[in-house]
């Protein structure tokens, strides 16, 4: 008798989640169409421009800052790489301890040096400060190492949920900002003072800079070579990376949290039996933005994970000089199910080619989730894209 009543109880209280988690689903929004609003003005770029120029140097510094337990992936590869390859400034990827630094959701990799280390060899402080999204918002090495850099007179650039950390150290206080649109709730409620900007890729107030979600890197990072160096060189830069215009506009409205979009999650999440763990090689001269957007995004689908290999388990130097420590030693005939292949040449392309690979594998549905993670305007128009789906 008490265990019939027991598992009555626990059927009683399996069947209110449920029910909940119903109710909860259906007050979520459908996704609908919204026309992006215009970019800024021209007096407004030119403002933004003359902002961002160079503050110390000729030939600019630049960090990459990033916490040794868990940095966002693209974040922190993604503005090392593309303004490594324009060639206009010094840049240095550093870490707050002298050891390999985890990426999340993929890909570990060694920095150039840590914030000490910088900081004994360039006692007056980077020209610009790139803050990538961090597992921690609130690292004290960070935030006082954050104030110090913006107190020496460093131009401060938060990319996506990096807009938190920057927050933290009290540099948002009574600015304008934006940030990736899953944390923008969380952001204004913790330091209400911030004045959010909507339909803005990027936003500029007296020497902080602050981005929409993942993506918004690329044509941050242009807008910033055009600051420094003049806009043929950014668009030049822009024509390697496969990206023809890096304007503000953006339509916010378009990303948040919708019901197709947890209905996704929560059947890819439960779906354990149908999980993947992906391999992708790593070799000698690859280009790290394309890597950072690859693996980054099938580690997004909630149905796979991506490892990286090389046959010697060793570590590799990227186009630009980035130290990509490889998870495991495999060959090409014992690495388990490869990564599809796209055309890693143009990181653009190769994002593109990542989605619609996604889409042929999971279904479109799951290739939308990770589009919305990395809140990036897809247009989704793939063809077959149910093909091949498991």
């Amino acid at each position: 008798m008490k265990l019939r009543i027991f598992m009555l109880i626990v059927i009683g209280i399996v069947a209110f989640s449920i029910a909940a988690g119903a109710i909860w689903l259906l007050t979520l929004p459908l996704p609908g169409n919204h026309p992006p609003l215009p970019g800024l003005d021209s007096h407004e770029y030119e403002t933004a421009m003359a902002t961002l120029a160079p503050p110390k140097r000729q030939r600019p510094l630049i960090a990459v800052i990033g916490i040794n337990e868990a940095t966002e992936t693209t974040d922190y590869l993604l503005p090392y790489g593309i303004l490594k390859r324009a060639g206009i400034a010094d840049v240095m990827a550093l870490s707050m301890e002298d050891a390999p630094i985890r990426l999340y959701p993929a890909l570990t990799v060694r920095a150039d040096a840590t914030a000490e280390q910088f900081d004994r060899r360039y006692p007056t402080g980077a020209d610009y400060v790139i803050v990538p999204a961090m597992s921690r918002d609130d690292d004290p090495a960070v935030i006082a190492w954050l104030r110090h850099q913006k107190a020496k007179g460093a131009i401060i650039i938060g990319i996506c949920a990096g807009a938190k950390v920057v927050a933290e150290a009290g540099l948002l206080d009574g600015r304008r900002a934006t940030t990736h649109w899953y944390y923008l709730n969380s952001l204004l409620e913790k330091h209400p003072d911030i004045d959010y900007v909507a339909n803005r890729r990027w936003v500029v107030d007296n020497g902080v800079v602050t981005t929409t979600g993942i993506t918004a890197s690329m044509p941050t990072m242009l807008m910033l070579i055009e600051a420094i160096a003049g806009r043929e060189i950014a668009q030049h830069v822009g024509q390697d990376l496969g990206v023809t215009q890096w304007s503000a506009a953006h339509d916010s409205q378009s990303f948040r949290f919708t019901r197709p979009f947890a209905f996704t999650v929560i059947e890819n999440t439960l779906a354990f039996w149908r999980k993947e763990q992906l391999a992708l090689p790593l070799h000698t001269g690859i280009d790290e933005v394309s890597l950072a957007l690859v693996a980054d995004a099938w580690s997004r689908t909630y149905r796979s994970r991506v490892t990286t290999f090389t046959p010697d388990h060793d570590t590799i130097v990227t186009r630009n000089g980035m130290q990509i420590i490889a998870d495991r030693a495999a060959t090409t005939s014992d690495n388990g199910t490869a990564v599809p292949v796209v055309d890693m040449a143009h990181p653009a392309a190769a994002l593109t080619g990542t989605l619609n690979a996604i889409g042929r594998r999971y279904g479109l549905p799951t290739a939308s989730v990770v589009a919305m993670q990395l809140e990036y305007p897809w247009p989704a128009a793939m063809p077959d894209h149910n093909a091949d789906r498991n």
